[in-house]
């Protein structure tokens, strides 16, 4: 019989996006193939300290979005680079130690979707699903990404970049003016709504930029696309493919994070999207475009915007996509006929087959 592929499992993490992470990992754990695969739950907390969980017993409050939060174990974990193959994570300072073939970060937004976790990995020397540095650390910064699509002829909303520096000089009525009212502000670093405002005056505007500045140091305003919401999933390294287009239909005044995550009647999801072939071509034409102009292998879910009956425009990537099994990444693709477990699989050995490419280039001209 094959030797098992270990896989661990990073979640949790320092971002506002902790309590999501924790139901994307449980899902991905619950689908490993346990013939193919070990799993090794790395649970990290708000502090940034990271733990070895059971994976029966990850969460507490586990069907509660509300408080679902980290079950701690008394294990305490460190990543430890070696030379040799096989890398190890060290328990309790040097007591023991398991050997990790391959990481699977489920870190959504800021310390984990924007490169810091993949430099960590790459440093290591280990395998990762997912984006790399660059794509991962591209696709968080909204305001990078964008000009990098624009620059690509892949249309966009109009926007607004602002760093904390600038913040006394905005001019509500000047953004009003530009990209119309009403208006988004979100922070420019961060995922699943969190921080985002839809503004219609100026003291909400106002309200908007400070809570925006709470989560970054640089946030977007945004002109307001009225619309359906399309969404489509990319798989792959170096010949990526997307998944069929879903639709979001929220319930709520946009998609935010309570419309996503906390309130079970937030957004219906209609997969397939209703959209004439035309329609479905040019989103999968776009979504693989916008993958690859970002730098992105693994995976990516890309958002659009569709405004009357054709006219798309790329929101935004999502490099670490939600992953439970209600969430869209995975409802694409197995609305394309690629079923939950066979994507997590697949995700693996797309991990596995880029760390043997890069692998095998020279990192010294004596090697």
């Amino acid at each position: 019989m094959a030797k098992k592929i270990r896989v661990a499992v990073l979640f949790g993490g320092r971002s506002a996006e902790h309590e999501v992470s924790l139901q994307s990992a449980r899902s991905i754990i619950e689908a490993l193939d346990r013939d193919r695969y070990d799993v090794l739950p790395i649970g990290i907390d708000k502090d940034g300290r990271w733990f070895l969980n059971d994976a029966s017993a990850l969460v507490l409050n586990a069907d509660n979005p509300k408080l679902i939060a980290l079950n701690k174990s008394n294990t305490t974990v460190t990543l430890v680079p070696y030379e040799s193959k096989n890398k190890l994570i060290t328990l309790n300072g040097q007591q023991g130690s398991e050997p990790v073939d391959v990481v699977f970060p489920v870190l959504h937004g800021t310390y984990g979707e924007d490169g810091t976790i993949q430099g960590l990995l790459k440093l290591a020397n280990l395998p990762y699903v997912g984006p790399s540095v660059l794509g991962s650390a591209v696709g968080m910064d909204k305001d990078v990404a964008k000009r990098l699509l624009r620059d690509a002829g892949i249309p966009i909303s109009r926007f607004v970049a602002v760093n904390r520096g600038q913040r006394a000089a905005l001019d509500f009525e000047a953004l009003a003016s530009e990209l119309g009212l009403p208006m988004f502000v979100k922070p420019a670093n961060l995922g699943s709504s969190v921080g985002v405002s839809k503004v219609r005056n100026r003291q909400e505007f106002e309200e908007a930029v400070d809570h925006a500045f709470e989560f970054d140091q640089k946030i977007l305003i945004e002109e307001n696309i009225s619309g359906r919401e399309i969404e489509c999933a990319v798989l792959g390294n170096e010949e990526p493919i997307s998944s069929i287009p879903g639709e979001i239909v929220p319930q709520h005044d946009f998609y935010s994070y309570e419309a996503k995550y906390i309130d079970e009647k937030g957004a219906t999801l209609e997969i397939p999207a209703k959209l004439p072939p035309h329609v479905v071509a040019r989103a999968q034409e776009l979504a693989v475009k916008t993958f690859k102009t970002l730098c992105c292998e693994g995976m990516s879910r890309v958002d659009f915007f569709l405004r009357g009956e054709d006219e798309l425009f790329v929101n935004e990537i999502n490099t670490i996509p939600g992953f439970t099994k209600i969430s869209m990444y995975p409802k694409l693709f197995e609305a394309s006929g690629i079923p939950y477990r066979e994507l997590v699989t697949r995700l693996i050995e797309l991990a596995i087959a880029r760390f043997e490419r890069d692998n095998a280039l020279k990192t010294n001209r004596d090697s």
